[in-house]
């Protein structure tokens, strides 16, 4: 039996005294850390784990007499989030569920703040009453509910918003001839939460689309797009000629495509880069911006997703002093990362370090980063030629298109120079192929390439929900697992909760590394094909795609459904 708790407590927390789910210390520290944090008490002892969220509830409800209420069963587009100001709602934690009359019931994670009901009170002229919710539960639905009136446009009044800061807004040339229209409050404040939104989500790609009576905004994360926003479709013209204006595009013209970029200063240390295309369509301008954050080069190569045998294999590479090291993939699958995160172990003051890229998405200092501009005559093949000519260490080239920059890489890698680039195939051996088909000789190409890596991403599952899927002995085997693999470990698969996308939660590269062996230049030389080399390469104990992809499998990492998504011939 617990001892009666002290005086000092009051409400929900002399109940979890008396109950024994806390100590009168522990009460205590809580209560004091909770204040320093400035965040409810509740929400500090859940966020801590220091008690359950539906133990405090059910307590709660019991102890006070309160109804208890499950919030996944509430449908959020029918929240009446208005009739509070997002400051309230933040402040006491506590959301408005529905509106019944004079009476606006609000959603609580502890009844006993009465003043809390008494400040919405004040501030809507409704009578309140509480219904009580679980704390992770409540934390979770205030965000979602905050942010679908956020892209909604209703409630875009957020202090923030207003001092995020954009480089070079002093100097743009169109910014005489933008109306006032383009330039008031709520369409700044819109697109300033749009894309501070698409930060905070990780999101890779934000598409803006007209259509003949609808205007849809879709944030791209883990590599899905999902739809976010659905403004009136009258103010689109005005959204994405705040855009163009913010990324110096011409906002009179819109017969034909443009790029920009704009440079948003989140804070005094950190800056995103957006790059924006607009392209018109049949009803207004698309626009898509593809967002550059220069800390995915750094989070270092152990989190990658190699496997330790081809983490090996890829830094061997690139620590020889010359030689070409080749990664091909489809766009999107992370090959720039990857190539950053290698430059990036090489970056160092003993070190010349030339890119030339279109554009240039990832800026890091130390590197010489040229962005290729094919209008003035810069291509990657000059930008080649002028590296060259500038005492180099080491050169990226953005991307292998064609014969002549393919010829100066390769004659750059062969005459004391590391060359690294990315292709367009859809495994290591049939960079090869592309290579002679471009015109390159095999000689050539045994003498420049010591390593060719072919990647996709894979969505994560979340940790939070994935469970054990049960397949039978045919789906083991269709899927690649040998006989005996059947049963002899879990294969999990997405359910989907409120920390993740659909049961998935970031993303893990999937590689097939294929250093260039003896045996390899043989087969090289003797014009071999893709599906030899590809045989040959199996022999040499190198994974393919789809390999590399069920040991994440195995590992717990993805899932079948993942795998078969990313790696489908």
């Amino acid at each position: 039996m617990a001892t009666a708790p002290s005086n000092i407590f009051s409400g929900l927390a002399k109940c979890l005294i008396q109950e024994g789910l806390l100590t009168e210390d522990m009460a205590v520290n809580a209560q004091q850390e909770a204040q320093k944090q400035i965040q409810p008490f509740i929400s500090y002892l859940v966020n801590n784990k220091l008690v359950d969220s539906r133990t405090v509830a059910a307590l709660a409800s019991r102890e006070f007499g309160v109804p208890l209420l499950d919030l996944d069963a509430v449908d959020l587009a029918a929240v009446p989030v208005k009739l509070v100001s997002e400051k309230l709602i933040r402040q006491h934690h506590a959301l408005p569920l529905f509106k019944r009359g004079n009476r606006l019931f609000v959603a609580m994670a502890d009844p006993t703040h009465f003043q809390t009901l008494d400040e919405i009170k004040f501030h809507t002229r409704l009578s309140t009453e509480s219904i009580l919710v679980e704390e992770d539960k409540l934390r979770k639905t205030i965000d979602a509910a905050l942010e679908a009136v956020d892209t909604s446009m209703t409630n875009l009044l957020d202090a923030d918003l207003d001092k995020i800061g954009f480089a070079d807004e002093g100097e743009r040339q169109n910014e005489d001839v933008v109306t006032s229209d383009i330039d008031d409050a709520p369409i700044v404040r819109f697109v300033n939460k749009i894309l501070l939104d698409s930060i905070k989500k990780g999101v890779s790609d934000i598409h803006l689309e007209p259509f003949e009576k609808k205007f849809r905004i879709r944030f791209r994360a883990d590599g899905i797009l999902s739809e976010i926003a659905s403004p009136p479709i009258a103010i689109a013209g005005r959204i994405i000629s705040r855009i163009k204006v913010m990324s110096k595009m011409d906002i009179a013209e819109r017969r034909v495509p443009q790029d920009g970029r704009i440079k948003m200063q989140i804070s005094k240390h950190r800056a995103i880069d957006f790059r924006v295309n607009s392209c018109p369509t049949l009803f207004g301008e698309k626009v898509v911006m593809r967002i550059l954050d220069p800390t995915s080069a750094q989070i270092g190569i152990e989190k990658l997703g190699f496997e330790p045998a081809q983490q090996k294999c890829f830094l061997n590479a690139i620590h020889k002093p010359y030689g070409m090291v080749l990664v091909t993939g489809p766009t999107g699958s992370g090959k720039t990362v990857s190539l950053y995160t290698g430059l990036n172990l090489l970056n160092s003051i003993e070190r010349n370090i030339s890119t030339a890229e279109d554009p240039v998405e990832i800026t890091v200092e130390g590197i010489n980063q040229v962005n290729v501009n094919p209008k003035a005559g810069l291509t990657f093949a000059e930008a080649l030629r002028a590296f060259l000519r500038q005492d180099p260490d080491i050169i990226m080239v953005g991307e292998i298109r064609d014969l002549e920059t393919a010829s100066i890489a390769v004659k750059a890698a062969q005459t004391g120079h590391l060359v690294l680039s990315t292709l367009h195939t859809n495994d290591a051996p049939q960079t090869i192929n592309r290579l002679v088909q471009m015109g390159i000789e095999p000689f050539n190409i045994v003498s420049a390439v010591n390593l060719i890596m072919a990647q996709r991403l894979a969505r994560r599952l979340c940790e939070h929900c994935k469970q054990e899927a049960d397949f039978p002995a045919n789906v083991w085997l269709a899927a690649g697992f040998a006989e005996q693999d059947i049963g002899t470990f879990p294969i999990y698969e997405a359910v989907g909760c409120e920390h993740c996308n659909h049961g998935y939660k970031g993303r893990v590269g999937i590689y097939q590394v294929l250093p260039i062996s003896e045996k390899m230049r043989a087969l090289i030389l003797r014009g071999g094909n893709a599906m030899e080399m590809a045989e040959l390469a199996k022999t040499e104990g190198i994974n393919d795609l789809r390999a590399s992809g069920l040991l994440k499998v195995r590992q717990g990492i993805t899932s079948l459904e993942e795998i078969d998504r990313v790696t489908k011939e």
